[in-house]
């Protein structure tokens, strides 16, 4: 009996075994993350599917539907396009291009791999920049026909700054220029030109044919005047960095598992470091400490972790501590500050302007930014700083950052999970750019907030008011600075306490270094509204006549002010109508291209989507306007005791 089970079991326990010695095999493997960049049409996808291919590491049923579909989309007539095994997409099978990051697996036998294949076009360059956030090296690809552009200038130089350290320049396409030696060194020497001052570790040049296969897992008889190693070769052989388990431990908190009365623990992945139970943590924007509990995972509790392991850790005391905050080593704690420095990526079609707000997003924190300072922005070709008021699309500048509240981060050069962040529209909710933290900016760190004894709601108090701020926008000659003069008079009849602030006569003093820009537009605002909350805070009902073209502005003052205190009034004049008024005679100069970025004209006016009141003027008279005010400002409690008759001046 016993013999028999022996003889039934064996074969099922010995299939077992042999899939545990492969896993045991596997997990002994280094893994090396790389991604291809360059131009469009460098043969990035046809590259990784190369690979692939040459490997072994194709299916049958993959290699059927590869050569079907090569029939209907490749670009290599009766061959087979391996590109069409990453390019997914049907956008990308019908353009012949990349656009979305695809990632593969693959591995030999000595090492793993992951690679990200990135587009080439300028207007996807952000995905090559999430491709690269992760990536130990990156193959840089060069058609050998075109040289050195400036999308892999781009490329480089965005890989540089994202912290990767080992390059492979990848001249392909060589078979289109005869295999010739003296393409491939001019080529060389173009790219060590400019990337000596990238800070890379190692730069490996390699000609190859990605559509044939030369020099891509082993070395080509067409190539003889090469003795460097394969593509494939190098990968294998690369050293990589080594996890440094002396980086200081960092656990960004991205949940808190309460799931019972008896049970609470923060759930993460290790963005650096090891922890064990027993061992003193610190929370990083509180500075509470407390000491390790357990550490638990869906598989039982661990006797320690480390970097990118993904954990629960339950702590020995019930400190407060949430999503966005960090658990950190108390002799190594991260920066944390409300202003910083940075390296962008600008992703967006319209411009980065200093003094517009967006949200930004680390790991797992998420708060209100501006942008302060534009420092400057560096050339791609040169890698000269330029002074600039703007970032435009794919351009790299380096900011200044101030957050709505303080935010726990490492430069980026120390710890890329903890140093980096994106920037989001806060209108669309797209994302806008993305950046490295360079250093904290301790400039404002001897200054706080003085405590007063007289606040807003006593100066309110005193002048029997509620505080408020009236925002009249729309465009030129629309009757905004008519409307606010007229309630302000009835407001002052009634003995409200008001002041207004108007767009010309503000340029007389405190704006009148501004002018008309995009840029400019932006700090006018952010200026106006600053002092619209200072006279909130003093119990006055401000009145502001701003054209204020921007969304994303109004918003911001909206945000400076409390609950219920800034209201949105859009006079809503056509533009035709506000040209034919032409009081100040702004429209005819404007269309004759004597005025630029004119509201209306050459410069685009935002309306208000959800204003708390929509004035439409056309066959309405001042006082008719007026009256509406009124009946808002009722309704929010800012007239007490509203008596209409009253309002007769």
């Amino acid at each position: 009996m016993r013999k028999l089970a022996q003889i039934e079991v064996s074969p099922a326990a010995s299939a077992a075994e042999e899939i545990n010695a492969y896993m045991a095999e596997q997990e002994k493997k280094s893994l090396l993350r790389f991604l291809t960049c360059g131009s469009v049409d460098d043969g990035k996808s046809t590259l990784i599917g190369r690979l692939l291919y040459d490997t072994k590491l194709i299916f049958e049923d993959q290699l059927a539907a590869l050569t079907k579909d090569s029939r209907k989309h490749g670009t290599n007539g009766e061959d087979i396009d391996l590109a069409l095994l990453v390019d997914g997409l049907e956008a990308e099978r019908e353009q012949g291009i990349t656009i979305d990051v695809a990632y593969r697996f693959f591995s030999t036998p000595k090492r793993k791999f992951i690679v990200a294949d990135t587009p080439g076009h300028e207007q996807y360059t952000r995905n090559m920049a999430t491709g690269a956030s992760t990536a130990d090296l990156a193959i840089v690809l060069v058609d050998a026909r075109q040289g050195i552009l400036r999308q892999t200038r781009r490329h480089s130089f965005i890989a540089s700054l994202l912290g990767i350290r080992n390059i492979i320049l990848a001249v392909n396409k060589i078979d289109l220029v005869d295999y010739s030696q003296d393409v491939f060194d001019k080529i060389v020497a173009d790219y060590q030109e400019f990337a000596s001052k990238l800070g890379f570790k190692t730069i490996q040049a390699i000609p190859l044919s990605a559509r044939f296969g030369d020099n891509v897992i082993g070395p080509s008889a067409n190539l003889p005047w090469y003795k460097g190693p394969a593509l494939l070769q190098h990968l294998e052989n690369v050293p990589l960095d080594s996890a440094d388990e002396a980086r200081p431990f960092r656990f960004p908190v991205q949940f808190v598992n309460r799931p019972n009365l008896d049970f609470r623990g923060f759930s993460g992945t290790i963005a650096s470091g090891t922890v064990a139970p027993g061992d003193e943590i610190v929370v990083a924007k509180s500075g509470k400490s407390s000491r390790v509990k357990r550490i638990v995972t869906w598989d039982g509790d661990l006797a320690s972790a480390g970097e990118g392991e993904a954990v629960t850790i339950v702590l020995d005391d019930e400190i407060e501590v949430s999503r966005g905050n960090m658990l950190v080593a108390p002799d190594a704690r991260p920066e944390v500050a409300d202003q910083f420095a940075a390296n962008v990526v600008w992703f967006a079609e319209h411009a980065l302007i200093p003094g517009r707000s967006y949200i930004l997003r680390t790991e797992t924190d998420q708060v209100t930014a501006t942008i302060t300072d534009l420092k400057y922005r560096i050339d791609i070709n040169s890698f000269a700083q330029e002074a600039a008021k703007s970032l435009d699309l794919n351009e790299v500048g380096v900011v200044n950052i101030s957050t709505q509240e303080p935010v726990a981060f490492d430069p980026y050069k120390s710890n890329r999970s903890t140093g980096s962040f994106i920037l989001i529209d806060r209108l669309t909710n797209a994302t806008v750019g993305a950046g490295m933290v360079d250093f904290a900016l301790r400039r404002a760190s001897n200054v706080h907030w003085q405590a007063l004894d007289v606040d807003k709601a006593s100066r309110a108090a005193q002048k029997d008011q509620k505080p408020a701020v009236l925002w009249f926008t729309g465009l030129s000659g629309s009757g905004k600075s008519t409307v606010a003069n007229l309630v302000e008079k009835r407001l002052s009849s009634l003995g409200k306490h008001t002041y207004i602030l108007d767009g010309d006569n503000v340029r007389h003093g405190l704006n009148r270094d501004l002018g008309f820009t995009e840029e400019d537009r932006v700090e006018n605002i952010r200026r106006v509204g600053e002092v619209a909350k200072l006279m909130a805070d003093a119990g006055l009902i401000v009145l502001v006549s701003f054209i204020s073209p921007f969304r994303s502005e109004r918003r911001m003052v909206r945000e400076l002010l409390s609950d219920g205190e800034f209201m949105e009034i859009f006079v809503d004049t056509p533009f035709e109508e506000c040209a034919r008024r032409d009081p100040k005679g702004l429209y005819a100069k404007a269309l004759r291209g004597e005025i630029k970025n004119f509201t209306g004209v050459d410069s685009p006016y935002e309306a208000p989507e959800n204003p708390e009141l929509h004035l439409k003027t056309v066959g309405r008279t001042t006082e008719e306007l007026a009256s509406e005010v009124e009946k808002l400002l009722t309704e929010h409690g800012i007239i007490f005791n509203y008596d209409q008759s009253s309002w007769s001046i």
